[in-house]
Protein backbone atom coordinates (compact mmCIF):
# COMPACT_ATOMS: atom_id res chain seq x y z
CA UNK A 1 0.00 0.00 0.00
CA UNK A 2 1.66 3.40 -1.19
CA UNK A 3 0.79 6.48 1.52
CA UNK A 4 2.63 9.96 0.21
CA UNK A 5 2.49 13.28 1.98
CA UNK A 6 2.00 16.28 0.14
CA UNK A 7 2.85 19.35 1.02
CA UNK A 8 1.80 22.55 -1.29
CA UNK A 9 3.01 26.35 -0.87
CA UNK A 10 2.92 27.95 -4.60
CA UNK A 11 1.54 31.55 -3.29
CA UNK A 12 -1.04 31.75 -1.16
CA UNK A 13 -2.44 28.57 0.60
CA UNK A 14 -0.44 26.63 2.89
CA UNK A 15 -1.17 22.80 3.10
CA UNK A 16 -0.44 19.36 3.88
CA UNK A 17 -1.91 15.95 2.89
CA UNK A 18 -2.16 12.58 3.37
CA UNK A 19 -3.05 10.17 0.62
CA UNK A 20 -3.72 6.45 0.90
CA UNK A 21 -3.76 4.41 -2.32
CA UNK A 22 -5.56 1.95 -0.63
CA UNK A 23 -9.52 3.24 -0.05
CA UNK A 24 -8.01 6.46 -2.20
CA UNK A 25 -8.62 8.54 0.98
CA UNK A 26 -6.94 12.49 1.13
CA UNK A 27 -6.84 14.02 4.21
CA UNK A 28 -5.89 17.66 4.01
CA UNK A 29 -5.17 20.63 6.78
CA UNK A 30 -4.43 24.30 5.07
CA UNK A 31 -4.06 27.55 5.95
CA UNK A 32 -4.78 29.98 3.40
CA UNK A 33 -3.16 33.73 3.73
CA UNK A 34 -5.60 36.55 3.69
CA UNK A 35 -4.42 40.01 3.08
CA UNK A 36 -5.99 42.99 5.16
CA UNK A 37 -5.96 45.02 1.64
CA UNK A 38 -5.69 44.54 -1.95
CA UNK A 39 -4.08 41.24 -3.23
CA UNK A 40 -1.17 39.05 -2.60
CA UNK A 41 1.99 40.65 -1.44
CA UNK A 42 5.08 37.96 -2.23
CA UNK A 43 6.83 38.98 1.24
CA UNK A 44 3.71 38.62 3.37
CA UNK A 45 2.85 35.30 1.53
CA UNK A 46 6.29 33.90 2.51
CA UNK A 47 5.83 35.46 6.29
CA UNK A 48 2.66 33.54 6.33
CA UNK A 49 4.49 30.24 5.33
CA UNK A 50 7.25 30.40 7.48
CA UNK A 51 4.64 29.64 10.54
CA UNK A 52 1.76 27.77 8.82
CA UNK A 53 3.44 25.25 6.54
CA UNK A 54 5.31 23.42 9.95
CA UNK A 55 1.99 23.51 11.41
CA UNK A 56 0.46 21.98 8.86
CA UNK A 57 2.81 19.46 8.03
CA UNK A 58 2.56 18.69 11.86
CA UNK A 59 -0.87 18.04 11.52
CA UNK A 60 -0.71 15.37 8.53
CA UNK A 61 2.03 13.94 10.38
CA UNK A 62 -0.05 13.55 13.13
CA UNK A 63 -2.37 12.17 11.51
CA UNK A 64 -0.26 9.19 10.22
CA UNK A 65 1.33 8.70 13.80
CA UNK A 66 -2.51 8.50 15.07
CA UNK A 67 -3.72 6.22 12.89
CA UNK A 68 -0.60 4.12 11.83
CA UNK A 69 2.29 4.36 14.02
CA UNK A 70 5.81 6.05 13.34
CA UNK A 71 5.70 7.99 10.10
CA UNK A 72 9.18 6.52 8.55
CA UNK A 73 7.51 3.08 8.36
CA UNK A 74 3.51 4.12 7.15
CA UNK A 75 4.55 6.84 4.70
CA UNK A 76 6.58 5.72 1.22
CA UNK A 77 7.12 9.36 -0.01
CA UNK A 78 7.29 13.34 0.82
CA UNK A 79 5.92 14.94 -2.57
CA UNK A 80 6.11 19.01 -2.98
CA UNK A 81 5.48 22.08 -5.50
CA UNK A 82 8.20 22.23 -6.58
CA UNK A 83 6.63 25.11 -8.72
CA UNK A 84 5.72 27.30 -10.67
CA UNK A 85 4.56 29.96 -7.67
CA UNK A 86 6.34 33.07 -5.96
CA UNK A 87 9.78 31.60 -5.15
CA UNK A 88 9.72 32.87 -1.25
CA UNK A 89 6.65 30.53 -0.72
CA UNK A 90 8.12 27.58 -2.51
CA UNK A 91 11.23 27.74 -1.27
CA UNK A 92 9.71 27.47 2.35
CA UNK A 93 7.53 24.55 1.42
CA UNK A 94 10.54 22.58 -0.52
CA UNK A 95 12.86 22.85 2.55
CA UNK A 96 10.11 21.61 5.09
CA UNK A 97 10.08 18.50 2.53
CA UNK A 98 13.28 18.12 2.06
CA UNK A 99 13.86 18.07 5.84
CA UNK A 100 10.96 16.02 6.55
CA UNK A 101 12.11 13.34 4.18
CA UNK A 102 15.70 13.66 5.16
CA UNK A 103 14.86 12.73 8.67
CA UNK A 104 12.28 9.84 7.85
CA UNK A 105 14.74 8.58 4.92
CA UNK A 106 11.76 8.91 2.66
CA UNK A 107 12.12 9.59 -1.21
CA UNK A 108 11.30 13.31 -2.47
CA UNK A 109 9.16 13.83 -5.03
CA UNK A 110 9.31 16.99 -7.01
CA UNK A 111 5.71 17.75 -8.69
CA UNK A 112 4.45 20.44 -11.08
CA UNK A 113 1.49 22.15 -9.36
CA UNK A 114 -0.42 22.98 -12.62
CA UNK A 115 -0.29 19.33 -13.30
CA UNK A 116 -1.34 17.82 -10.06
CA UNK A 117 -4.56 20.28 -11.29
CA UNK A 118 -4.99 18.28 -14.11
CA UNK A 119 -4.44 14.60 -12.67
CA UNK A 120 -6.51 15.26 -9.33
CA UNK A 121 -9.32 15.97 -11.94
CA UNK A 122 -8.24 12.71 -14.20
CA UNK A 123 -7.85 10.77 -10.78
CA UNK A 124 -11.25 11.42 -9.32
CA UNK A 125 -13.59 11.56 -13.23
CA UNK A 126 -11.44 8.11 -14.10
CA UNK A 127 -11.29 9.45 -17.57
CA UNK A 128 -8.60 8.31 -19.57
CA UNK A 129 -7.61 11.58 -22.25
CA UNK A 130 -9.09 14.41 -21.03
CA UNK A 131 -8.27 17.84 -22.30
CA UNK A 132 -7.95 19.66 -19.29
CA UNK A 133 -8.87 24.05 -18.45
CA UNK A 134 -6.88 24.97 -16.02
CA UNK A 135 -8.32 28.63 -14.36
CA UNK A 136 -6.68 29.84 -11.53
CA UNK A 137 -5.15 32.98 -10.10
CA UNK A 138 -2.04 33.27 -12.03
CA UNK A 139 -2.96 30.87 -15.00
CA UNK A 140 -5.09 30.04 -17.31
CA UNK A 141 -4.21 27.85 -20.04
CA UNK A 142 -6.26 24.23 -21.97
CA UNK A 143 -3.20 21.37 -21.80
CA UNK A 144 -4.13 17.84 -23.71
CA UNK A 145 -1.81 14.76 -23.33
CA UNK A 146 0.13 14.12 -26.36
CA UNK A 147 3.43 12.27 -27.01
CA UNK A 148 4.42 11.36 -23.28
CA UNK A 149 4.11 15.01 -22.23
CA UNK A 150 1.14 17.19 -20.93
CA UNK A 151 0.81 19.87 -23.82
CA UNK A 152 -0.28 23.95 -23.61
CA UNK A 153 -2.75 23.66 -26.67
CA UNK A 154 -3.48 27.48 -26.02
CA UNK A 155 -2.84 29.78 -22.84
CA UNK A 156 -3.47 33.55 -21.48
CA UNK A 157 -0.55 35.96 -23.36
CA UNK A 158 -1.24 38.22 -20.21
CA UNK A 159 -2.52 37.88 -17.04
CA UNK A 160 -4.41 34.93 -15.09
CA UNK A 161 -8.01 34.77 -15.27
CA UNK A 162 -7.95 35.06 -11.07
CA UNK A 163 -5.36 37.76 -11.24
CA UNK A 164 -7.61 39.59 -13.61
CA UNK A 165 -10.54 39.28 -11.85
CA UNK A 166 -9.19 40.59 -8.83
CA UNK A 167 -7.48 43.52 -10.77
CA UNK A 168 -10.64 44.50 -11.41
CA UNK A 169 -12.34 43.94 -7.37
CA UNK A 170 -8.86 45.74 -6.55
CA UNK A 171 -10.20 48.70 -8.61
CA UNK A 172 -13.65 48.84 -6.80
CA UNK A 173 -12.02 48.95 -3.41
CA UNK A 174 -13.32 44.97 -2.70
CA UNK A 175 -10.65 42.65 -0.58
CA UNK A 176 -8.95 39.64 -1.90
CA UNK A 177 -10.20 37.02 -3.62
CA UNK A 178 -12.44 39.07 -5.68
CA UNK A 179 -14.01 36.09 -7.30
CA UNK A 180 -16.13 35.26 -5.28
CA UNK A 181 -17.36 38.98 -4.93
CA UNK A 182 -17.75 39.22 -8.45
CA UNK A 183 -20.07 35.80 -8.34
CA UNK A 184 -22.23 37.03 -6.06
CA UNK A 185 -22.55 40.85 -7.33
CA UNK A 186 -23.15 39.33 -11.32
CA UNK A 187 -26.50 37.74 -10.43
CA UNK A 188 -27.86 40.69 -9.95
CA UNK A 189 -26.59 41.99 -12.76
CA UNK A 190 -27.45 43.01 -16.47
CA UNK A 191 -25.19 42.04 -19.18
CA UNK A 192 -23.05 44.45 -20.54
CA UNK A 193 -20.32 44.41 -23.42
CA UNK A 194 -16.92 44.07 -22.84
CA UNK A 195 -14.01 43.11 -25.62
CA UNK A 196 -13.60 39.52 -26.26
CA UNK A 197 -10.26 38.48 -27.03
CA UNK A 198 -9.81 34.99 -28.09
CA UNK A 199 -7.08 34.36 -31.10
CA UNK A 200 -7.20 31.12 -32.53
CA UNK A 201 -6.52 28.81 -29.09
CA UNK A 202 -5.16 31.70 -27.09
CA UNK A 203 -6.42 34.53 -25.03
CA UNK A 204 -5.84 37.67 -23.39
CA UNK A 205 -7.37 39.69 -20.33
CA UNK A 206 -5.43 42.73 -19.99
CA UNK A 207 -7.83 44.74 -22.31
CA UNK A 208 -11.20 43.20 -20.71
CA UNK A 209 -9.88 44.57 -16.91
CA UNK A 210 -9.12 47.88 -18.17
CA UNK A 211 -12.37 48.31 -20.00
CA UNK A 212 -14.40 46.84 -16.71
CA UNK A 213 -12.58 49.53 -14.68
CA UNK A 214 -13.53 52.54 -17.56
CA UNK A 215 -16.99 51.02 -17.22
CA UNK A 216 -16.79 51.68 -13.17
CA UNK A 217 -15.46 54.61 -13.73
CA UNK A 218 -17.96 55.95 -16.07
CA UNK A 219 -20.68 55.21 -13.87
CA UNK A 220 -22.09 51.89 -14.97
CA UNK A 221 -23.54 49.60 -11.81
CA UNK A 222 -21.53 47.11 -10.61
CA UNK A 223 -23.34 44.65 -10.70
CA UNK A 224 -23.66 45.05 -14.97
CA UNK A 225 -19.99 44.93 -15.02
CA UNK A 226 -19.55 41.88 -12.62
CA UNK A 227 -21.97 40.25 -15.44
CA UNK A 228 -20.45 41.22 -18.25
CA UNK A 229 -16.85 40.44 -17.00
CA UNK A 230 -17.84 36.63 -16.41
CA UNK A 231 -20.03 36.24 -19.28
CA UNK A 232 -17.12 37.69 -21.44
CA UNK A 233 -13.91 36.01 -19.85
CA UNK A 234 -15.83 32.86 -19.05
CA UNK A 235 -17.19 32.24 -22.38
CA UNK A 236 -13.54 32.81 -24.11
CA UNK A 237 -11.86 30.31 -21.42
CA UNK A 238 -15.23 27.86 -22.36
CA UNK A 239 -14.84 28.55 -26.46
CA UNK A 240 -10.80 27.68 -26.11
CA UNK A 241 -11.38 24.69 -24.08
CA UNK A 242 -14.18 23.49 -27.36
CA UNK A 243 -12.07 24.28 -29.62
CA UNK A 244 -8.88 22.39 -27.82
CA UNK A 245 -11.53 19.57 -27.81
CA UNK A 246 -11.50 19.39 -31.70
CA UNK A 247 -8.52 20.06 -32.69
CA UNK A 248 -7.66 17.36 -30.75
CA UNK A 249 -10.42 14.35 -31.24
CA UNK A 250 -11.07 14.00 -27.27
CA UNK A 251 -14.31 13.81 -25.69
CA UNK A 252 -13.50 14.34 -22.01
CA UNK A 253 -12.99 17.52 -20.19
CA UNK A 254 -11.75 18.49 -16.70
CA UNK A 255 -11.64 21.36 -15.01
CA UNK A 256 -8.85 22.83 -12.93
CA UNK A 257 -7.53 25.68 -10.45
CA UNK A 258 -9.16 27.68 -7.91
CA UNK A 259 -11.43 29.87 -10.35
CA UNK A 260 -12.95 26.80 -11.38
CA UNK A 261 -15.25 27.17 -7.92
CA UNK A 262 -17.52 29.73 -9.64
CA UNK A 263 -20.79 28.31 -11.13
CA UNK A 264 -21.05 30.11 -13.83
CA UNK A 265 -18.28 28.84 -15.36
CA UNK A 266 -18.87 25.08 -14.30
CA UNK A 267 -22.56 25.84 -16.15
CA UNK A 268 -20.65 27.10 -19.28
CA UNK A 269 -18.27 24.41 -19.32
CA UNK A 270 -20.76 21.54 -18.59
CA UNK A 271 -23.02 23.19 -21.11
CA UNK A 272 -20.93 23.12 -23.91
CA UNK A 273 -19.71 19.62 -23.46
CA UNK A 274 -23.20 18.48 -23.12
CA UNK A 275 -23.67 20.21 -26.84
CA UNK A 276 -20.86 17.97 -28.30
CA UNK A 277 -21.44 14.78 -26.34
CA UNK A 278 -18.24 15.14 -24.56
CA UNK A 279 -18.14 14.34 -20.77
CA UNK A 280 -17.23 17.26 -17.97
CA UNK A 281 -15.57 16.63 -14.60
CA UNK A 282 -14.76 19.45 -11.97
CA UNK A 283 -13.34 18.17 -8.58
CA UNK A 284 -15.12 19.32 -5.46
CA UNK A 285 -13.74 22.64 -3.66
CA UNK A 286 -11.42 21.18 -2.04
CA UNK A 287 -9.55 20.14 -5.09
CA UNK A 288 -10.18 23.14 -6.91
CA UNK A 289 -8.77 25.82 -4.73
CA UNK A 290 -4.58 25.30 -4.19
CA UNK A 291 -4.49 21.99 -1.93
CA UNK A 292 -1.93 19.45 -0.62
CA UNK A 293 -4.21 16.44 -1.72
CA UNK A 294 -3.43 16.90 -5.57
CA UNK A 295 0.34 17.21 -4.82
CA UNK A 296 0.10 13.72 -2.64
CA UNK A 297 -2.47 12.14 -5.42
CA UNK A 298 0.19 12.93 -8.40
CA UNK A 299 2.97 12.15 -5.59
CA UNK A 300 2.31 8.55 -5.48
CA UNK A 301 1.53 8.68 -9.00
CA UNK A 302 5.08 9.68 -9.23
CA UNK A 303 6.67 7.77 -6.73
CA UNK A 304 5.07 4.28 -8.17
CA UNK A 305 6.81 4.87 -11.50
CA UNK A 306 10.14 5.85 -9.58
CA UNK A 307 10.02 8.84 -10.42
CA UNK A 308 11.57 10.61 -7.72
CA UNK A 309 14.47 13.05 -7.05
CA UNK A 310 16.98 13.77 -5.02
CA UNK A 311 18.09 16.61 -2.33
CA UNK A 312 20.42 18.17 -5.05
CA UNK A 313 18.27 18.16 -7.55
CA UNK A 314 15.05 19.77 -5.69
CA UNK A 315 15.59 23.32 -6.56
CA UNK A 316 12.15 24.75 -6.73
CA UNK A 317 11.29 26.24 -10.34
CA UNK A 318 9.11 29.35 -10.17
CA UNK A 319 8.90 29.35 -14.01
CA UNK A 320 7.89 25.39 -13.97
CA UNK A 321 6.05 24.84 -17.09
CA UNK A 322 3.82 22.07 -17.57
CA UNK A 323 4.89 20.95 -21.21
CA UNK A 324 8.46 20.98 -18.76
CA UNK A 325 7.46 17.74 -17.30
CA UNK A 326 8.05 13.93 -19.03
CA UNK A 327 4.72 11.96 -17.69
CA UNK A 328 6.39 8.80 -16.49
CA UNK A 329 3.22 7.07 -14.80
CA UNK A 330 0.99 7.60 -17.41
CA UNK A 331 1.03 3.83 -19.90
CA UNK A 332 0.41 4.56 -23.73
CA UNK A 333 -3.43 4.58 -23.23
CA UNK A 334 -3.94 5.37 -27.11
CA UNK A 335 -5.18 9.06 -26.24
CA UNK A 336 -2.93 10.22 -29.13
CA UNK A 337 -6.14 10.38 -31.55
CA UNK A 338 -5.39 7.99 -34.63
CA UNK A 339 -6.17 8.97 -37.93
CA UNK A 340 -10.26 9.32 -38.72
CA UNK A 341 -9.99 7.34 -42.37
CA UNK A 342 -13.24 8.11 -44.51
CA UNK A 343 -14.75 11.40 -43.74
CA UNK A 344 -18.31 11.37 -42.85
CA UNK A 345 -20.83 13.50 -44.46
CA UNK A 346 -21.39 15.69 -41.63
CA UNK A 347 -18.52 16.83 -39.59
CA UNK A 348 -18.33 18.77 -36.28
CA UNK A 349 -15.65 21.72 -35.22
CA UNK A 350 -15.74 23.60 -32.45
CA UNK A 351 -18.09 26.44 -33.77
CA UNK A 352 -20.22 24.97 -36.70
CA UNK A 353 -21.80 21.74 -38.36
CA UNK A 354 -20.60 21.40 -42.11
CA UNK A 355 -22.64 19.14 -44.25
CA UNK A 356 -20.96 17.82 -46.98
CA UNK A 357 -22.20 17.16 -50.52
CA UNK A 358 -19.02 15.62 -52.79
CA UNK A 359 -21.27 14.94 -55.52
CA UNK A 360 -22.51 18.78 -55.89
CA UNK A 361 -19.03 20.05 -54.84
CA UNK A 362 -20.41 22.12 -51.93
CA UNK A 363 -20.12 22.32 -48.43
CA UNK A 364 -22.77 23.76 -46.34
CA UNK A 365 -21.91 25.47 -43.02
CA UNK A 366 -23.73 26.44 -39.99
CA UNK A 367 -22.32 28.81 -37.47
CA UNK A 368 -24.10 27.31 -34.60
CA UNK A 369 -25.89 29.59 -31.60
CA UNK A 370 -23.82 28.42 -27.98
CA UNK A 371 -26.25 27.89 -25.14
CA UNK A 372 -23.45 28.78 -22.69
CA UNK A 373 -23.14 31.84 -24.08
CA UNK A 374 -25.07 35.24 -23.20
CA UNK A 375 -27.25 35.76 -26.13
CA UNK A 376 -26.37 39.39 -27.47
CA UNK A 377 -22.28 38.00 -27.08
CA UNK A 378 -23.45 34.88 -28.98
CA UNK A 379 -25.09 36.47 -31.60
CA UNK A 380 -22.76 39.24 -32.22
CA UNK A 381 -20.15 36.68 -32.29
CA UNK A 382 -21.78 34.92 -34.90
CA UNK A 383 -22.94 37.64 -37.49
CA UNK A 384 -19.55 38.96 -37.36
CA UNK A 385 -17.70 35.57 -37.41
CA UNK A 386 -19.54 34.62 -40.47
CA UNK A 387 -19.07 38.00 -42.32
CA UNK A 388 -15.08 37.57 -41.86
CA UNK A 389 -15.51 34.06 -42.87
CA UNK A 390 -16.81 35.10 -46.30
CA UNK A 391 -14.59 37.91 -47.59
CA UNK A 392 -11.60 37.10 -45.99
CA UNK A 393 -12.11 33.46 -47.50
CA UNK A 394 -12.37 35.57 -51.12
CA UNK A 395 -9.70 37.83 -50.38
CA UNK A 396 -7.29 35.36 -49.35
CA UNK A 397 -7.74 33.40 -52.97
CA UNK A 398 -7.28 37.05 -55.15
CA UNK A 399 -3.84 37.47 -53.48
CA UNK A 400 -2.83 33.26 -54.45
CA UNK A 401 -3.79 31.28 -51.37
CA UNK A 402 -5.99 28.18 -52.29
CA UNK A 403 -9.21 28.30 -50.31
CA UNK A 404 -12.99 27.44 -50.89
CA UNK A 405 -14.97 29.34 -53.52
CA UNK A 406 -17.53 31.39 -51.69
CA UNK A 407 -21.09 30.49 -53.23
CA UNK A 408 -23.22 31.89 -50.50
CA UNK A 409 -23.44 33.75 -47.00
CA UNK A 410 -26.19 34.61 -44.65
CA UNK A 411 -24.67 36.33 -41.88
CA UNK A 412 -27.63 36.60 -39.70
CA UNK A 413 -28.40 32.87 -39.33
CA UNK A 414 -24.44 31.94 -39.84
CA UNK A 415 -24.94 29.81 -42.95
CA UNK A 416 -22.35 29.46 -45.58
CA UNK A 417 -22.24 27.48 -48.78
CA UNK A 418 -18.51 26.84 -50.05
CA UNK A 419 -16.48 24.95 -52.22
CA UNK A 420 -15.97 21.18 -50.97
CA UNK A 421 -12.33 21.48 -51.12
CA UNK A 422 -9.79 18.68 -50.35
CA UNK A 423 -9.81 14.96 -48.74
CA UNK A 424 -8.44 15.49 -45.51
CA UNK A 425 -7.83 18.01 -42.37
CA UNK A 426 -4.45 18.70 -42.34
CA UNK A 427 -4.45 17.17 -38.45
CA UNK A 428 -4.88 13.41 -40.08
CA UNK A 429 -2.25 14.44 -43.06
CA UNK A 430 0.25 16.45 -41.83
CA UNK A 431 4.19 16.64 -43.54
CA UNK A 432 6.81 18.85 -43.69
CA UNK A 433 5.89 19.59 -46.94
CA UNK A 434 1.96 20.50 -46.49
CA UNK A 435 3.27 22.23 -43.46
CA UNK A 436 5.86 24.61 -45.74
CA UNK A 437 2.68 25.28 -47.78
CA UNK A 438 0.52 26.50 -44.71
CA UNK A 439 3.88 29.11 -43.94
CA UNK A 440 3.82 30.31 -47.45
CA UNK A 441 -0.31 31.32 -47.71
CA UNK A 442 -0.06 32.63 -44.47
CA UNK A 443 3.01 34.64 -45.50
CA UNK A 444 0.91 35.42 -48.41
CA UNK A 445 -2.10 36.61 -46.42
CA UNK A 446 -0.07 38.90 -44.30
CA UNK A 447 1.39 40.68 -46.90
CA UNK A 448 -2.28 41.56 -48.05
CA UNK A 449 -2.88 42.82 -45.19
CA UNK A 450 -4.83 40.43 -42.95
CA UNK A 451 -4.60 37.51 -40.66
CA UNK A 452 -6.47 33.83 -40.48
CA UNK A 453 -6.68 34.19 -36.55
CA UNK A 454 -7.25 30.52 -36.23
CA UNK A 455 -4.91 28.74 -38.67
CA UNK A 456 -4.59 25.15 -36.59
CA UNK A 457 -4.45 22.14 -38.24
CA UNK A 458 -7.83 21.61 -38.38
CA UNK A 459 -8.85 24.72 -40.52
CA UNK A 460 -5.92 23.29 -43.38
CA UNK A 461 -7.50 21.05 -46.03
CA UNK A 462 -5.71 18.66 -47.81
CA UNK A 463 -6.16 17.55 -51.47
CA UNK A 464 -3.73 14.36 -51.13
CA UNK A 465 -1.85 13.32 -54.53
CA UNK A 466 1.88 12.70 -55.95
CA UNK A 467 3.84 14.76 -53.44
CA UNK A 468 4.31 17.91 -55.76
CA UNK A 469 0.87 18.08 -56.67
CA UNK A 470 -0.88 18.23 -53.41
CA UNK A 471 -2.84 21.29 -52.79
CA UNK A 472 -3.21 22.65 -49.24
CA UNK A 473 -5.78 24.81 -48.69
CA UNK A 474 -6.83 27.47 -45.83
CA UNK A 475 -10.72 27.57 -44.55
CA UNK A 476 -12.81 28.87 -41.58
CA UNK A 477 -11.17 33.06 -41.44
CA UNK A 478 -13.83 33.76 -39.32
CA UNK A 479 -11.06 34.97 -36.54
CA UNK A 480 -9.59 37.04 -39.17
CA UNK A 481 -9.29 40.77 -39.73
CA UNK A 482 -7.46 43.24 -41.39
CA UNK A 483 -4.03 44.58 -39.84
CA UNK A 484 -0.84 45.46 -40.93
CA UNK A 485 0.49 45.13 -37.21
CA UNK A 486 4.03 42.63 -37.09
CA UNK A 487 2.41 41.53 -34.11
CA UNK A 488 -1.09 40.32 -35.24
CA UNK A 489 0.91 38.31 -37.86
CA UNK A 490 3.18 36.52 -35.40
CA UNK A 491 0.28 35.79 -33.13
CA UNK A 492 -1.03 33.82 -36.17
CA UNK A 493 2.73 31.80 -36.23
CA UNK A 494 2.20 31.16 -32.99
CA UNK A 495 -1.23 29.77 -33.12
CA UNK A 496 -0.68 27.12 -35.59
CA UNK A 497 2.95 26.04 -34.04
CA UNK A 498 1.01 25.66 -30.96
CA UNK A 499 -1.72 23.61 -32.62
CA UNK A 500 1.10 21.43 -34.15
CA UNK A 501 3.49 20.81 -30.70
CA UNK A 502 -0.21 19.42 -29.23
CA UNK A 503 -0.98 17.42 -31.83
CA UNK A 504 2.10 15.73 -33.99
CA UNK A 505 4.67 12.93 -34.37
CA UNK A 506 7.11 15.08 -35.34
CA UNK A 507 6.07 18.74 -34.24
CA UNK A 508 9.94 19.96 -34.36
CA UNK A 509 11.17 19.03 -37.56
CA UNK A 510 7.16 20.37 -38.93
CA UNK A 511 8.01 23.79 -36.97
CA UNK A 512 11.68 24.17 -38.97
CA UNK A 513 9.84 22.94 -42.29
CA UNK A 514 7.00 26.12 -41.65
CA UNK A 515 9.42 28.96 -40.50
CA UNK A 516 11.20 28.24 -43.06
CA UNK A 517 8.60 28.63 -45.75
CA UNK A 518 7.29 31.78 -44.08
CA UNK A 519 10.38 33.28 -44.03
CA UNK A 520 11.04 32.81 -47.70
CA UNK A 521 8.06 34.31 -48.80
CA UNK A 522 7.35 36.82 -45.54
CA UNK A 523 8.52 39.15 -43.95
CA UNK A 524 11.38 38.23 -41.42
CA UNK A 525 10.37 40.52 -38.70
CA UNK A 526 7.10 38.42 -38.13
CA UNK A 527 9.54 35.25 -37.00
CA UNK A 528 11.49 38.04 -34.65
CA UNK A 529 8.26 38.95 -33.17
CA UNK A 530 7.06 35.11 -32.59
CA UNK A 531 9.85 34.63 -30.71
CA UNK A 532 9.42 37.41 -28.52
CA UNK A 533 5.73 35.99 -28.10
CA UNK A 534 6.67 32.83 -26.58
CA UNK A 535 8.68 34.03 -24.18
CA UNK A 536 5.00 35.73 -22.92
CA UNK A 537 3.37 32.90 -22.09
CA UNK A 538 2.94 32.05 -18.49
CA UNK A 539 6.07 31.00 -17.00
CA UNK A 540 8.13 31.40 -19.71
Amino acid sequence: MTRVLGIEGTAWCASAAVFDVTGDDVRIFSDAYQPDSGGIHPREAAEHMRSAIPAVVAEAVELVESKHGAPGGAIDAIAFSRGPGLGPCLRIAATAARALAGSLDLPLVGVNHMVAHLEIGRHRSGFDAPVCLNASGANAHVLGYHDGRYRVLGETMDTGIGNAIDKFTRHVGWTHPGGPKVERRAKDGEYVALPYVVKGMDFSFSGITSAAQDAIDDGTPVEDVCRGLQETTFAMLTEVSERALSLTGADELVLGGGVGQNGRLREMLETMCAERGASFYAPEPRFLRDNAGMIAVLGAKMYEAGDTITIDESRVRPDFRPDEVPVTWRADDGSDRAPTGTEPAQTRGAEAIVDLDRDGGSAYKRRLSKAYRHPELDARLRRRRTRSEARLTSEARRVGVPTPVVFDVDPREGLLELQFVGDADLRDAISETRVRRVGEHLARCHGAGFVHGDPTPRNVRVRRGEAADDLVYLIDFGLGYHSDHVEDYAMDLHVFEGAVAGTADDPAACIGAFEDAYRAVGDERVLGRLREIETRGRYQ
